[in-house]
């Protein structure tokens, strides 16, 4: 991600609430806040080692299943 600075200065007679409200609006022109939301439940891919173990683990258990499946427990 990109960094990007939003500065805002006080105009004279501005209050505080103003300036949160320009502030916010700077935020959302700028596209801050989709980003921030859109990454909030990314997921990431599974390493290739975490891949071969649940592969593993699969075929491991297949082979269980198939074996108790011929002695009649299943």
């Amino acid at each position: 991600m990109t960094m990007t600075n939003i500065e805002l200065k006080r105009n004279n007679h501005e209050n505080a609430m103003s300036l949160i409200r320009r502030f916010s609006r700077k935020m959302i022109e700028s596209g801050i806040i989709p980003k921030v939301k859109g990454n909030r439940y990314a997921v990431r891919e599974t390493s290739k080692l975490a891949e071969k173990n649940m592969k593993l683990r699969r075929l491991t258990r297949r082979d269980e299943v198939e074996k108790l499946k011929k002695l009649g427990k299943m």
